[in-house]
């Protein structure tokens, strides 16, 4: 299959594709519950052969059901598994890692098929090349190998091939659970894009800002926790009626009460998660503003974490771009610029020049 093909699939049978979406979500619980079985027990060769056959199946299924780019996806994965099977490739966390990104891809995929969207932001064609680069790698090559895919796809690095000093920010958490916890936490931000075309992109657009910032700053906030609270800062709002988050209009007094929760929420997600307990206080104070005057605390200065108060910049930030996109990219930049700049009690002002140094820098590289 061309690009063009897989960005822009053509359904023919949406009965068909809507059979094949119901099997895949009766096979992708038992990927994940062999995966994680096999991080910790790699030589198990009976569950190898039984991740393959299930790969197997779903190309199978998606054959059958006239779902081409299905096929295009789990084609490389499964003669990525032929190799592991065969012996020639050892089963590493690499490995696990891009069969979750393939299966998560493929999810998102046929959701968008199913809902008439376009598959052109999944970078599919990317996750296709990458995984045959995978077939064919050597076993000292696979982390490489997987790690230019996984961030060609989503645009960020993989946790196992961070810097070191990234690696031991993670403290006690193992590297490989935290990866499958980022990547869990990223699958919740798509599906929350993908419930209106006006967030698409926002997730990494804002990840990219924030991270940036920090890093002006020195880093004084854990990357990989501040990676967590973006992926999941408006998670919460899924919890919430759908004519309330999702209009574009003004909203009510009482709907934005509404509103108001959905921090906590999210927050709450994450509070239950072992390792993740900055991350959730980011998110549950990302609505907070230095004097008092946000919510759902009520929370002033210092109460406020350095995280949560990098994201409120950022968010603030996304929502006046989107707001002003209608009078042109640049006009857009220089006003939100400036509202964010103008908002002196709302934001942090220790944050607001290393916010201001990396949109300049991103501004004169256009």
């Amino acid at each position: 299959m061309d690009a063009s093909t897989i960005s822009e699939p053509l359904v023919t049978d949406r009965e068909a594709l809507q059979e094949f979406i119901d099997s895949l979500w009766e096979y992708a619980p038992t990927i994940e519950r062999d995966v994680a079985h096999l991080r910790k027990h790699p030589k198990e060769h009976a569950v190898v052969g039984k991740l393959f056959r299930t790969l197997h199946n779903i190309k199978g299924d998606a054959a059958l059901c006239r779902v081409e780019v299905a096929v295009a996806i789990v084609h490389p994965m499964e003669s990525v598994l032929v190799r592991v099977r065969n012996g020639d490739l050892p089963f590493t966390n690499a490995i696990a890692d891009a069969i979750l990104l393939t299966i998560d891809r493929l999810e998102l995929a046929v959701e968008r098929l199913s809902s008439e969207q376009t598959l052109a932001g999944l970078q599919l064609q990317l996750l296709i090349e990458g995984l045959e680069k995978l077939a064919a790698a050597t076993p000292s090559g696979l982390d490489a190998c997987v790690a230019e895919v996984i961030e060609a796809v989503t645009g960020k690095r993989p946790v196992a091939v961070m810097a070191p000093a990234a690696k031991r920010s993670l403290g006690n958490a193992s590297r490989s659970q935290t990866a499958d916890d980022l990547l869990f936490f990223l699958t919740l931000a798509n599906q929350f894009e993908m419930r209106s075309p006006r967030f698409a992109g926002r997730t990494m657009r804002i990840l990219r800002l924030a991270l940036e910032t920090n890093q002006m700053a020195g880093n004084p906030i854990d990357p990989v926790q501040l990676e967590a609270a973006i992926y999941m800062h408006d998670v919460g709002m899924m919890f919430l009626p759908e004519s309330v988050w999702l209009r574009a209009s003004a909203l009510t007094s009482a709907e934005q009460r509404i509103m108001r929760a959905h921090p906590e929420y999210a927050a709450g997600l994450l509070s239950r998660m072992e390792g993740w307990a900055a991350a959730a206080a980011m998110v549950a104070q990302h609505h907070e503003t230095p004097f008092g005057k946000g919510y759902p605390g009520g929370l002033t200065g210092e109460q406020i974490c350095p995280g949560a108060k990098v994201l409120a910049i950022v968010d603030a930030f996304e929502a006046v771009m989107l707001k002003h996109t209608e009078r042109g990219r640049q006009r857009s930049l220089l006003r939100a610029i400036a509202e964010v700049n103008a908002c002196d009690q709302q934001f942090a002002p220790e944050w607001i020049e290393p916010f201001n140094q990396v949109i300049r820098r991103a501004a004169e590289s256009r």
